[in-house]
This record gives structure tokens, sequence and C-alpha cells, in this order.
């Protein structure tokens, strides 16, 4: 897949979000686990779904997921959608349950429990019933829709354990393409060939 404009470097991939607010290698696995499955990209319905006023994984697989022609939704409360969000490349919005019967992808976003203490929302239990997948919200998402989340995960907060362990999931996946993918990135670092 040949996705690195003319003016990246290699090295901006595989810093993964040191310099940038980004983790592009984690878009780039993550893309790749997409098309694996799915066959495709372009023309998809990816929601991501969570923290995503916190989250470097959100903002470079939007920015990635609009470059190779996949429509993304961005779905959380409004306390953890980053204050210009209507700015991205990508439609919002507040009710999950209505965003998953067109979902292709459903990536599921760690609930950075660290940041807890600044009240970005009620509780956890309040935070799971709007915005966790369990296994009823996945039966309303089309049969050959995908389950992904970048890890760690918060079992029973924003995924079911049911659900990270079904056949859709695609997160140990994940967990290997990563390796493949960093892999590559080293290897062009490295001065492997760019062709």
């Amino acid at each position: 897949m040949n996705v690195r404009p003319d003016h990246a470097r290699v090295g901006d991939v595989a810093d993964d979000g040191d310099v940038h607010p980004g983790q592009p290698a984690q878009a780039l696995l993550d893309a790749y686990t997409m098309r694996a499955r799915l066959g495709r990209l372009d023309g998809l319905s990816v929601v991501i779904v969570g923290d995503v006023l916190h989250s470097r994984v959100a903002r470079s697989n939007v920015r990635l997921l609009h470059t190779l022609g996949a429509r993304v939704t961005l779905v959380g409360p409004p306390t953890l959608l980053p204050v210009g969000v209507d700015g991205w490349p990508a439609k919002t919005g507040y009710d999950l349950d209505a965003a998953l019967p067109d979902a292709d992808v459903v990536m599921m976003l760690r609930v950075q429990r660290e940041r807890r203490d600044d009240a970005y929302f009620p509780s956890v239990r309040e935070y799971a019933r709007r915005y966790g997948l369990d296994v009823a919200r996945m039966r309303a998402m089309p049969e050959h829709a995908i389950v992904m989340h970048p890890g760690p995960m918060n079992r029973g907060m924003e995924i079911s354990p049911d659900v990270a362990d079904s056949p859709r999931s695609t997160i140990v996946e994940q967990v290997a393409n990563g390796v493949s993918v960093r892999m590559a990135v080293l290897y062009l670092m490295l001065g492997g060939s760019h062709k």
C-alpha cells in the first residue's frame, strides 16, 4: 500500500507520535488490517468511538483513512471531542446507536482512565451504557462489519469481553500487523528501497 505523500518522511511515521500529535504507524497498520479483512478502503464507513480528545490514534486514522477514500465518523461524549473537530475531514456525532447500522468498521478507543479525574463523563457505568460496544450493539452492525481497538483495552468499559474476543474482532490481527508495518517502516528508515 503506497500512501506516503511526497512531503512525508519515513521518520515522521516511525516517530509514532513523539513529535507530532498522532500515531501514523498505528494508522497504517489499522488501514492494512481493514483492507485485509474487507478488501478495500475506498468508500468504507469507519466509525471511531470514544476518547477522541486525547487520542493520537484517532487523529492519525482520520487523516489517513480520509486520504484513502474512507468516510470517517467520530462518536463520543461532547466533552471527549476536541475543540475544532468540525474542521477535521470527518463527521461527528454523539449517538453510537445511530452510527452502527451503516458502519463497515467500528474502532473503539481506549478511555484514558488516567484522565478520569478531570470529569469528562459522569461515571464508568454511564460511559459504558452510552458508548460501550457490547453484543447487543454489535448485532446492530452489518454482518460484514469488523470491530477494531488499538489497545490497551478497558474491558467492560469501552468494549465488552464478548465483543473483544468475537470473530468480528481484529484486535489480535492489529497486534500482528503492527509488527509487520513497523518492521517495514524501520526497513525504509535504515536504507531499504523506497520503490
